[in-house]
């Protein structure tokens, strides 16, 4: 796939919905979404596309209009606060703000419990003591129906005194639970009889101990949703068969203060990726990568360490849009807009990521001259800076070739090259060691052909590289991020039952020493650069101290490199 998006609107099916609904005055003309994570894990790529999508639609409409962030933290056992906040960081740092509508799902326990009680009392919902072994083996088919439970019928009275015992702490894990009671013959699944409420006894991060019993996610969803008045709930395309519940909740549900409805759209799939935060729980649990801000990872958090910028993922949101069907994105689409944002305001410098000495025999020794190279040629603004130069210089490997290829013009032995924003050289020997490894090459420059100037005498030189002067350049470590997989879809290939772990990239990270040039030894961690024909490049926000900068490889330029 190329890395040039297609043309994209700024409308696509969720927007057009909406704006019908404001020209209706549905809700009075309101627009209030909500972005609501379980706090089970660091939020990824997938996340980004609906924050983008909920939170640009608050930005979108006006004052009439606003985003919440609601965690709808209903399962104890699997809940930090880590995971609370690690959220709030990356909603802000994409660019977002919720302002003053910050919820929990536990701020509605006390209310969500009455609405239980209400729907007993209606004789829509009941305690079932079955295990969830039996409850599943009579849930039934897709093509036969389920079998009713055997306390499908108790009395009001009895389902009230079971379920007021069961939030007193009376019953053991797995022994009752709380059944919406809908259809056992329905042919959603989701709607034969779903539990509504399970007995855990686990300490919540925000209430404590006060409660044992706690709402299901389907549950607690659209009735939070209607507490909070929340006018469109947009959700991924596997909540689709869930829209009926959500919908008979707020139908049978009295006393909501809203009524909102669900629309779905597809999540972000992308190649080479994983989309789960349950598999990438287990990249992190068994040390397959350093963490949930491992740069190669999907997260956030490591998009964020890695380099890309919130102005790169909300115009990659934007260009991929939103359809009603699955698909699959290409890794290099979201590439391409780390690229064009780094482009227009990363500083370039020189660095060599393989080196190999150069020596200018008829360069004058002990001499320096100082070399005036643009900081960012997409923006005057940012100046220019002094590069050193001297004698012994060092250049990438990659730029020289004893035998070379056809259509490589770079060094070669009698060769000459230009070195940028300085002269030509011409390659007059290859100094090698006793296992035949080049060590050093020894050039000879031409001070005629400065400031581009074409040499006389000789063929047009057709290639022009970079350099570091030998005497004067940093050592740092460089980080070389790759693909974290090495086939496209590592879920699919693994299959249900796989293992996608298999189908790690072992050469995901490379860990290299480079030369760079001195201007970077004041570089404060989290500074952007393009290294010059390699690539653009991150000070590691967590590892880099001033004077002693790591670098992360953020991406490659398009074709690793600029041709020139």
């Amino acid at each position: 796939m190329s890395d040039t998006p297609a043309a994209s609107t700024s409308q696509d099916f969720i927007r057009e919905m909406i704006a019908t609904d404001v020209a209706d005055q549905r809700n009075d003309g309101w627009v209030i979404t909500r972005f609501p994570p379980e706090p089970n894990g660091y939020l990824h790529l997938g996340h980004a596309k609906s924050i983008c999508l909920n939170f640009g639609l608050s930005e979108e409409n006006g004052p009439r209009a606003r985003c919440h962030l609601r965690f709808d933290d209903t399962n104890p056992t699997k809940e930090e606060i880590e995971y609370v906040d690690s959220i709030m960081e990356d909603v802000k740092w994409l660019g977002f703000d919720w302002g003053d509508h910050l919820f929990y799902a536990s701020d509605y326990f006390e209310k969500l419990y009455g609405f239980a009680v209400s729907l007993i009392k209606k004789g829509l919902a009941y305690v079932d003591d079955q295990t969830h072994e039996q409850m599943r083996a009579t849930r039934g088919t897709l093509t036969s129906p389920g079998t009713a439970s055997p306390y499908r019928d108790r009395s009001v009275e009895e389902n009230l005194d079971l379920f007021a015992r069961m939030r007193a702490g009376e019953f053991k894990e797995g022994e009752r639970v709380l059944r919406a009671k809908i259809d056992m013959a329905s042919p959603n699944m989701n709607m034969r009889d779903p539990a509504i409420y399970r007995i855990l006894h686990a300490h919540h991060h925000r209430t404590g101990d006060a409660w044992c019993i706690y709402p299901m996610y389907d549950y607690a969803h659209p009735l939070s949703d209607a507490l909070e008045s929340i006018t469109h709930s947009l959700c991924t395309l596997e909540f689709e068969h869930h829209r009926p519940l959500y919908e008979w909740l707020i139908a049978n549900v009295d006393g909501l203060p809203g009524q909102p409805y669900q629309r779905e759209f597809a999540r972000l799939n992308l190649t080479y990726t994983l989309m789960s935060k349950r598999k990438l729980l287990k990249l992190v649990k068994e040390g397959l990568v350093n963490g949930w801000d491992d740069p190669r990872m999907p997260t956030i958090s490591g998009i964020r360490r890695r380099g890309y910028t919130p102005e790169a993922i909300r115009s990659f949101c934007k260009i991929i849009g939103l359809t009603k069907y699955p698909s699959l994105t290409e890794l290099g689409l979201l590439e391409h807009s780390v690229r064009e944002d780094l482009n227009k305001h990363a500083q370039r410098v020189y660095a060599v990521l393989r080196p190999i000495k150069v020596v200018l025999t008829n360069y004058p020794e002990g001499q320096v001259e100082h070399v005036e190279l643009v900081n960012n040629p997409e923006n005057e603004a940012d100046g220019k800076r002094l590069v050193p130069l001297s004698r012994e210089l060092y250049i990438d490997a990659d730029d020289f070739m004893e035998t070379p290829s056809a259509g490589f013009h770079r060094l070669v032995p009698g060769g000459e090259v230009r070195l940028k924003y300085a002269f030509c050289i011409i390659c007059q020997e290859v100094i090698k060691d006793a296992d035949g490894n080049i060590t050093e090459l020894r050039c000879t420059y031409d001070d005629a052909t400065r400031h581009g100037a074409k040499p006389v005498g000789r063929p047009k030189v057709k290639g022009t590289i970079h350099w570091v002067s030998a005497a004067h350049a940093l050592d740092v470590e460089v980080r070389l991020y790759d693909k974290l997989f090495t086939v496209e879809q590592p879920d699919e290939q693994a299959g249900e039952e796989g293992d996608f772990t298999q189908f790690l990239n072992q050469e995901s990270l490379q860990i290299i020493s480079a030369k760079i040039e001195p201007s970077v030894a004041t570089a404060k961690p989290g500074s952007h650069f393009q290294f010059e024909r390699v690539g653009y490049f991150f000070t590691d926000p967590k590892d880099s101290q001033l004077g002693k900068p790591v670098f992360n490889r953020t991406v490659q330029l398009k074709d690793g490199f600029v041709k020139k």
